[in-house]
């Protein structure tokens, strides 16, 4: 005895198409509409369980309404010489006016109140003129990080105040050495000048720690420089 026809409307009909790359899970969506005024019980299954998760892979579709499942294939290692020949097949059947148990519904369908549709599994891999296409489209701020003429700008900033940072260090060195060196001769000239002396090494205290602010300034900014162009 034939089958009846399936009363549900599938979207996409034959095959359902994963894009890769498949590095990660890749997902697409089988929708189910039910034309009809009755509700109607579903079921999705594969010939590769292992390799698919689906969700939800069974329930109910109200009169005139539509449920989108999800179709998610598991990360593996493509090869573009292997046609895939994983198959899904929406199995169906009209549901029962007094249904309490959908899986008691199942198991005591008779043959010819189900109905099924199959759909083929295609893989396909981004081309090359599709990555340009994608890379092309990027905001100028995304694009102008890929491009190899700012990066040089950028290496160059960095270099040069590098460059400032150490030059600051060597004054703030030299400014310690000469505060040592008077106060050397501070203590040698004898307590009366004393007062004149504090004075003296406290402003050089002052420089020295100025500089050192100004040091770490310069150095805080390179790192925000960097930190903002990665960011772009």
């Amino acid at each position: 005895m034939a089958r009846t026809e399936q009363v549900l409307a599938l979207e996409p009909q034959h095959e359902l198409k994963f894009r890769g790359p498949f590095t990660d899970v890749v997902t697409a969506t089988l929708k189910l509409t039910n034309p009809t005024e009755r509700n109607v019980c579903f079921k999705v299954k594969t010939t590769a369980p292992r390799r698919y998760c689906v969700r939800p892979n069974s329930g109910i579709i109200d009169a005139k309404n539509s449920v989108n499942v999800s179709v998610m294939l598991q990360p593996f290692d493509y090869d573009p010489n292997e046609k895939s020949k994983h198959k899904f097949m929406v199995q169906s059947m009209l549901a029962p006016y007094d249904m309490t148990d959908m899986e008691g519904v199942w198991k005591e369908a008779k043959p010819e109140e189900l109905m099924d549709s199959k759909l083929r599994c295609a893989f396909e891999m981004p081309l090359e003129n599709d990555k340009t296409t994608e890379l092309s489209s990027l905001p100028k701020s995304s694009s102008a990080s890929l491009d190899d003429g700012e990066g040089k700008k950028i290496m160059e900033e960095c270099k040069r105040l590098q460059m400032e940072v150490l030059r600051l260090r060597e004054e703030n060195k030299q400014i310690r050495e000469d505060d040592g060196l008077r106060k050397r001769k501070v203590t040698s000239m004898g307590a009366p000048h004393s007062s004149s002396s504090g004075m003296a090494t406290s402003t050089m205290r002052d420089e020295g720690l100025g500089t050192r602010v100004l040091a770490f300034c310069v150095l805080f900014f390179v790192i925000g420089v960097i930190i903002g162009k990665l960011a772009l």
